[in-house]
């Protein structure tokens, strides 16, 4: 591993003298690709840093313990005890951080939230849900924009469908997919029962072109009358878009009041991301076996998540967190969640690691 680290702060140290060479600045495009690759190792060279500033700090602090004088010796075994306590954290964040990336972590996404069992109720927690989503992007100052979106009868949603523009918005959203349920009592229930509904949540990497190759001669784009508020118009102009791949049989609807133009760059955006992830299913099918069954057909027993509203509890039941703060929750702040998904998922990949290389 310290082998690999070494090689790692040379490489470091390599792109940052080339940063400064006039040949280099003058180049735009190749002065952006090596300030990526050297944006992209800082955090792991700084982490290595500091872990050899300890092992130095040790090795001092251990050479003062044979000083002569008392208060030298307590101040190096003062100093060498919180030296060792640290070391085995920086180890541990070393490894984490050499673990293999995730190639979708800088990506975009397409976020797909859909009600499933539990009707109107179902549907009013689609659009909670989204509001919590949309919460937790602004607090990372992320850009949302609905692409699509299907309201009920009692001002919830059926699905909606939108980008999440930002900086490693993948990486953050990535284990949000799967079946979240909902336990409380409805404002339509008049004894007070607790009722259980589900939604499904899916989280796309959004995929560049250069991701996924779409041939026109694969595209079936027909146009209809857009429906919604705007007034007559709306049902007049033949603005909505829907596309149809042909050789999966892909479809994909938008629809904006103004711009036929509009609505079929966002169709071809949610398009590509579609049919990056069955790129990405074929290429992983252990992973997308276990997609599917997150997200499954939204049925209750098929969850990953559960939203417990009358004892103001979040459970995950991926990783057994239960967590009793679910209004503050619905209010965004989904990293303490975020976070200990991460941290699972890294520990299972490093005994992943581990084993192959035994």
């Amino acid at each position: 591993m310290f082998d690999r680290l070494e090689q790692l702060e040379a490489r470091y140290e390599e792109f940052g003298r080339q940063l400064g060479s006039t040949e280099i600045v003058n180049d735009h495009e190749k002065y952006q690709k090596i300030a990526k690759q050297h944006r992209d190792l800082e955090t792991v060279v700084e982490k290595f840093r500091e872990y050899k500033q300890i092992k130095t700090g040790i090795a001092d602090a251990e050479s003062m313990l044979s000083e002569s004088d008392e208060d030298i010796r307590a101040m190096a075994a003062e100093e060498l005890a919180q030296l060792q306590a640290r070391l085995p954290k920086v180890e541990d964040d070393l490894k984490v951080l050499l673990l293999p990336k995730d190639p979708n972590d800088e990506k975009n996404v397409v976020l797909e939230i859909r009600a499933g069992t539990g009707g109107d109720e179902a549907s009013l927690f689609v659009a909670e849900v989204f509001k919590m989503y949309v919460r937790f992007a602004e607090l990372h100052r992320w850009k949302v924009e609905i692409l699509s979106s299907s309201e009920s009868s009692v001002g919830g949603l059926k699905e909606v469908i939108a980008i999440i523009e930002g900086d490693r918005v993948y990486s953050q959203m990535k284990y949000e997919s799967g079946v979240h349920r909902v336990q409380r009592v409805p404002e339509t229930e008049t004894q007070g029962r607790v009722h259980t509904s589900a939604i499904t949540v899916a989280v796309l990497p959004e995929a560049e072109d250069v991701d996924v190759k779409i041939e026109a001669k694969d595209l079936r784009i027909d146009t209809f009358c857009s429906s919604g508020p705007g007034g007559q118009s709306v049902n007049t102009t033949y603005s909505a878009i829907r596309i149809t791949h042909l050789p999966t049989g892909t479809i994909v609807s938008c629809q904006d009041e103004k711009s036929q133009i509009k609505n079929r760059e966002k169709a071809m955006r949610v398009l590509r991301a579609r049919l990056y992830e069955v790129e990405m299913d074929k290429q992983h099918e252990a992973l997308a076996k276990e997609r599917k069954q997150q997200v499954g057909s939204g049925d209750r027993s098929e969850k990953v998540r559960t939203y417990n509203f009358p004892q103001n509890r979040l459970t995950d039941h991926r990783i057994g967190l239960t967590i009793h703060q679910l209004s503050e929750m619905m209010l965004g702040k989904l990293q303490p969640v975020v976070d200990a998904l991460t941290a699972h998922y890294q520990a299972e990949q490093m005994k992943a690691e581990t084993a192959a290389a035994a």
